[in-house]
């Protein structure tokens, strides 16, 4: 039995020791910006090439991260409806207000408090994931120009504050229309400095609003069933779960 220890020991001091050497050789160190002007006006020519506009008007939005996590989202009244497994949370996400079921029922106190926390935290993810182009140029983000490990330039936005990961980097780049073709990531939650994902999938909603649904890396992550409209009878709904 010591010896099967002993054994189990080895092994899990290597995987230890493979781990840490693959986040030492792999990591990027997060570049320094510069040019924070001509950064401002490559991240407005970016949300030209996605239709930002059209985005900022678009009032409903639903869409399913990762086939686990549905959401239907009113912009103009900043409320979202979060489904996963037998959960419902109908959250306002400026007054943290919620409406909790599960399996159809209502839940109150701890129970309501710690669903509608991930639900919380779920939204901040995965809406970022939808389109964080429209964050660019949101209250506590930095932008400026970079030049990578690589050679490539790329737009620089830096999180200072916000969402549930304030302090987070990414830098975009950019095709010869200014629209997204990757990005890559400093993020707190993945201790690899510099993980790239691409950004491909484009997709068109009703408004005119475009989305990427297709991020590739060593998993590949995908948004199915993408929606934009102004109505809910636009988007198929036939009641609101808003009330």
């Amino acid at each position: 039995m010591k010896k099967v220890l002993k054994i189990m020991g080895y092994i899990i001091l290597a995987l230890i020791v493979l781990v840490v050497g693959a986040i030492f050789f792999m990591s990027e160190k997060e570049p320094v910006g510069t040019n924070p002007a001509e950064a401002d006006a490559l991240a407005k020519k970016m949300l030209i090439a996605t239709n930002h506009e059209a985005w900022d008007s678009t009032r409903f939005v639903s869409w399913e991260f990762m086939g686990v996590h549905n959401y239907l989202w009113d912009k103009k009244e900043n409320v979202v409806q979060v489904n996963w497994g037998e959960n419902e949370v109908v959250l306002n996400t400026k007054t943290m207000d919620a409406k909790v079921t599960v399996a159809g029922v209502a839940v109150e106190g701890d129970k309501k408090e710690k669903l509608k926390n991930k639900a919380w935290g779920f939204f901040c993810n995965d809406s970022f994931w939808l389109n964080p182009i429209s964050k660019a140029f949101d209250p506590g983000t930095e932008r400026s120009l970079v030049t990578l490990k690589d050679g490539r330039k790329g737009l620089k936005v830096k999180y200072t504050g916000g969402g549930v990961t304030p302090g987070d980097s990414y830098v975009w780049i950019l095709d010869e229309n200014n629209k997204p073709i990757a990005w890559k990531m400093w993020v707190k939650i993945i201790p690899i400095g510099g993980i790239e994902n691409t950004w491909e999938g484009w997709k068109e909603l009703s408004t005119g609003a475009l989305v990427s649904t297709v991020h590739k890396n060593f998993i590949p992550m995908e948004l199915k069933n993408v929606k934009g409209a102004m109505t809910l009878e636009e988007m198929g709904v036939q009641t609101n779960p808003f009330l």
